[in-house]
């Protein structure tokens, strides 16, 4: 039943849209059967995959560094007051700065390059990371570290039997909310300053205004990123929450 909703709703969507384009026929709001023709002649050249190869990959290095280095400074913030203390008004700072402005002052330090492309997108992303995981090790239990003592857990299954557990829904959350921020800007990183990808492919295609291929593009990758949480991120959520009681 989800899932005949979904498609049901998705399908309502379409025919709202189709029926839009048909009361007023524009090139600026092509209807949903030239943005599919579009996607499947872009996929048949090689040109769709290959794009949304070079998107994805920036968008999983970007995301595997932001959630380490924020969840590192972030538990470490959550445990030690004084240092939350101190570094609180540069979190703030980072917080608040623009992301337009960091992904500028990347290339131009750093160059156009790969990894001043991710780098800015990891640091507009730290962040917000920090801050979700500083809040879960404030709220961790104190009893279950006397327990780890008492029963003298060793580094490896004190992070793995009493941080992780208790952090999961913290991190879970930096996680979702990460990537749907993290390709958001990579489109931008793309755009301004690399050859390839779909934030480059938008901005090639917007210079023509061919509307239905920036459709064509964005519509695949929003497809792709939909998957990515049906199949990836979802799945192991659950297996990360199956020693939780579940409601009878």
């Amino acid at each position: 039943m989800p899932v005949a909703t979904a498609l049901a709703s998705l399908f309502g969507l379409c025919l709202l849209w189709g029926l839009a384009a048909g009361f007023w026929p524009s090139r600026a709001f092509p209807p949903p059967i030239e943005v599919w023709r579009v996607l499947l002649k872009e996929a048949e050249s090689g040109e769709l995959g290959y794009h949304l190869a070079m998107t994805l990959w920036r968008v999983a290095a970007a995301y595997l560094v932001a959630m380490v280095v924020g969840s590192v400074i972030g538990v470490i913030l959550g445990k030690y007051r004084r240092a939350d203390s101190f570094f609180n008004p540069w979190l703030v700072l980072f917080l608040n700065l623009p992301a337009l402005v960091v992904i500028v002052l990347a290339y131009i330090w750093f160059g156009l390059t790969e990894a001043a492309a991710i780098g800015a997108v990891a640091i507009n992303k730290i962040p917000n990371v920090i801050v979700t995981m500083r809040e879960g090790a404030i709220a961790l239990d104190p009893r279950y570290a006397e327990m780890a003592t008492v029963y003298r857990l060793g580094p490896v299954d004190h992070v793995r039997h009493i941080l992780m557990p208790q952090l999961q829904p913290y991190f879970a959350a930096a996680s979702r909310s990460g990537i749907a921020l993290i390709w958001k800007i990579v489109l931008v990183v793309e755009l301004l300053g690399r050859s390839n990808g779909v934030g480059f492919q938008i901005y090639l295609y917007f210079q023509i205004f061919d509307v239905a291929a920036i459709l064509a593009y964005t519509l695949a990758f929003v497809a792709i990123m939909l998957l990515i949480e049906l199949i990836l991120v979802q799945p192991l959520e659950r297996h990360a929450t199956r020693w939780r009681r579940r409601p009878a």
